[in-house]
């Protein structure tokens, strides 16, 4: 037996349509973003879902909404799926981090996983509050299918977690635009990979918005 993960991350907001930084900031879904959430839930509300665990985000909340109502689960949040905390760079366009934290920017571009943003959060940080969740869901759910709504560093810091990846190459090694989706099996094998950043739900318009 085994049981399939659906990293999903959440619909555009105005942040990840311009590119600024927002990790503790807490924007609404746009309209595309909300559209992003309604195409997922059409696109995979047939699926034996067990589970939704869920970062206590408007944003992600929004996005694992319309799935929930329509097959009937309970979303289970969990701050350790909270986005990566930016700290004093929170809002800001990363021309402006660069020119104003210039030295803490490059050792964070350098190596994310061991160095943070100003006053926020390294990526072994993001790593260690994440595994509880990824480990209480291992101990509950033997098979069946598990979403779980989080945000773009999360999400692939766990993937790199799971898969072996170096956590300080998160940034390099994984694309993760609004809305995809990557599934990881659990088995007595080990995680395996079944996709990534998968925009496929999406219609075409909506696939065309990268995304940042």
């Amino acid at each position: 037996m085994s049981v399939k993960l659906y990293f999903l991350r959440h619909g555009e907001t105005t942040y990840s349509q311009q590119g600024g930084y927002c990790g503790n900031l807490d924007p609404d879904l746009t309209e595309n973003g909300l559209k992003m959430a309604d195409q997922f839930a059409k696109s995979y509300q047939n699926l034996p879902w067990v589970a939704a665990f869920v970062s206590p985000m408007k944003r992600t909340i929004a996005t694992a909404k319309p799935l929930c109502e329509a097959v009937g689960l309970e979303m289970q949040f969990r701050d350790g799926l909270k986005e990566i905390a930016y700290g004093e760079w929170e809002g800001k366009s990363p021309q402006t981090v660069n020119e104003s934290y210039h030295d803490e920017y490059v050792r964070w571009l350098t190596d994310p996983g061991w160095n943070a943003p100003t006053g926020g959060e390294k990526g072994v940080d993001i790593a260690r509050r994440c595994a509880p969740v990824l480990q209480e869901i291992g101990e509950r759910y033997q098979s069946g299918n598990v979403l779980i709504v989080s945000h773009k560093a999360t999400i692939r810091i766990m993937i790199c977690g799971l898969l072996g990846i170096d956590i300080g190459r998160f940034r390099d090694r994984i694309a993760m635009p609004t809305g995809a989706v990557s599934i990881v099996e659990l088995s007595n094998h080990g995680p395996l990979l079944h996709t990534l950043a998968d925009r496929c739900h999406l219609d075409e318009t909506l696939r065309s918005s990268i995304g940042t």
